[in-house]
């Protein structure tokens, strides 16, 4: 029996979550997947899958914060107001349908200052559409206008 993808779980930097199902996203894109194998700030030596690249379509109704995520931020603002101001997704879980999981992380260089610790990823870009879309790239090479252009 084949497993379906039920929906994501994303982790921003600073410990927030924002569980979306799959009903609310459309357009969907995980660029090549990969397997390392290694130590993340001293963590067990671990499986990642780094991927090389991400964009995403969130309908309006996934602007929304389930009860499973603590997330104070989406609470105040809206979690699509809460991801425009803060582009700081660093890595998701894909959630299954028997309720299994696949990590996986997202290109990332800080914005800030070489050196420091920073929380926005240079690489994702974030924009709501003029149908209430949030479109969500995360590209070391393309941004949200260059793949939602004809959407936004």
């Amino acid at each position: 029996m084949t497993k379906s993808m039920a929906g994501f779980k994303f982790y921003f930097r600073n410990n927030e979550t924002w569980t979306i199902d799959r009903e609310f996203i459309g357009d969907l894109w995980i660029k090549q997947v990969t397997t390392s194998y290694g130590r993340i700030n001293g963590s067990d030596f671990q499986k990642i899958r780094p991927c090389a690249g991400f964009k995403i379509e969130i309908f309006q109704d996934g602007d929304h914060v389930q009860t499973d995520d603590i997330n104070l931020g989406g609470l105040e603002l809206g979690m699509f107001a809460r991801a425009l101001k803060y582009e700081d997704i660093e890595k998701m879980d894909i959630i299954f349908d028997d309720n299994s999981k696949e990590l996986v992380y997202f290109p990332y260089l800080d914005k800030d200052t070489p050196g420091q610790e920073g929380l926005d990823n240079q690489y994702q870009t974030t924009k709501i559409s003029k149908a209430n879309a949030l479109y969500i790239v995360i590209d070391p090479e393309k941004t949200v206008d260059d793949m939602y252009a004809d959407k936004l």
